[in-house]
């Protein structure tokens, strides 16, 4: 049975029933059409609700959806309680370290897929390079550049439906090279995988597969009709299968409701990923979602806090998008989130790394880098 969790009179929506309408710009239009869900009575209408419910999940309490929509729906005011829920259970689990990622754009373009969201899909008009696979020695300059970053993963990311058993050979030839060089962790983002395929990666060293659900089961269609939902959970089974850590996320302002938000928050739940990538649309001109508002950074919050408190010893990335939405906020994610992504993303740029060290600095956190030094920085 769904529960829900009673939130302070104050730190309600001041409507009811944002669930079902899409995300937009800001705190979702609300219509006031009918009553909010059944609370519980074990919990009190107080200001203290969401330290109590932080207190449950770290107990042992799995998030219902139910309280996945109190925590997006609720009012600006229960902002700073909900981060103080958040910080409590990620400080539990991760103290106050953060994780950095250094992205690598091995293949750009030229991709026949028709996703929505991205610059480099087939329907995309964006003006971004294309250019075909890195070679081996691009791609370990390329983890030389992520370890003076202080980035702990790697991660190398490919465009195209999937990739050629070549493809394959080239990224394990780095892999192995990068492993040797480096010692970073390393996550690649190659699209649809085969069991073969996964189990090669797995054997050259890669430690982690990246493969988005980006939304939920029922609103994919939206976003995408070249491949399916079932076809995203097959390569994460396959990567599971041979051994892989798998990173799974999602993309919020894509015209989803909040009911598609937290379900694929639940199918995550499912999957038991060890990682997970939050991204905030960045609407690109040239893409289908190009006049896609901005979202509001209070709600983007609200949802990493979401995340934090269904997935509490995940490790939750705050993604693509984070400085065009959170802006200001972006350090305030911290509290609920503890990896991010380091300099630039696929096709569009990021903050400068050292505005992102500073950052972290500032707040009291410290970074976790890899643990091996590249050869051409060893003294003597």
């Amino acid at each position: 049975m769904i529960s829900a969790f009673r939130v302070h009179r104050n730190c309600r929506p001041n409507l009811v029933r944002c669930s079902e309408r899409p995300i937009s710009s800001s705190i979702p239009t609300i219509v006031d059409e009918a009553p909010s869900p059944e609370r519980p009575d074990h919990v009190t209408d107080s200001p203290s609700t969401w330290h109590q419910l932080a207190e449950r999940v770290l107990d042992g309490h799995q998030l219902t959806p139910e309280e996945g929509l109190a925590i997006l729906e609720s009012d600006d005011a229960c902002l700073p309680d909900l981060l103080a829920a958040a910080f409590r259970v990620r400080r539990e689990h991760f103290g106050m370290d953060v994780q950095l990622y250094y992205l690598e754009n091995a293949r750009s373009g030229l991709c026949p897929e028709d996703c929505s969201y991205c610059s480099q899909s087939a329907v995309s008009d964006a003006p971004i390079d294309r250019y075909r696979l890195k070679s081996p020695e691009q791609l370990v300059a390329g983890a030389r550049e992520a370890a003076r970053n202080q980035a702990r993963t790697y991660c190398i990311v490919a465009s195209g439906r999937g990739p050629s058993d070549s493809d394959v050979n080239g990224v394990a030839e780095a892999v192995r090279q990068i492993k040797q060089d480096t010692g970073l962790h390393i996550c690649c983002c190659l699209g649809l995988l085969t069991p073969d395929q996964a189990g090669q990666l797995k054997q050259a060293g890669v430690d982690r597969i990246n493969h988005n659900l980006n939304t939920s089961r029922g609103f994919y269609d939206e976003i995408c009709s070249t491949h399916s939902y079932q076809d995203r959970l097959d390569t994460l089974k396959a990567c599971r299968d041979q051994g892989l850590e798998l990173c799974c996320g999602l993309i919020v302002g894509m015209g989803e409701t909040l009911r598609d938000v937290v379900s694929v928050c639940g199918e995550l739940q499912e999957l038991g990923v060890e990682s997970i990538p939050v991204n905030f649309l960045n609407p690109i001109d040239g893409t289908p979602l190009e006049n896609t508002d901005h979202l509001d950074p209070r709600f983007c919050l609200r949802v990493l806090v979401l995340f934090r408190l269904a997935h509490p010893t995940t490790e939750i990335r705050i993604a693509g998008g984070r400085e065009v939405n959170l802006r200001s906020l972006q350090p305030l994610g911290l509290y609920a989130a503890n990896s991010l992504f380091v300099s630039d993303y696929l096709t569009t740029a990021g903050q400068p790394a050292s505005e992102d060290h500073r950052m972290i600095e500032d707040l009291g956190f410290r970074v976790v880098a890899h643990t091996a030094t590249p050869p051409e920085t060893v003294a003597g």
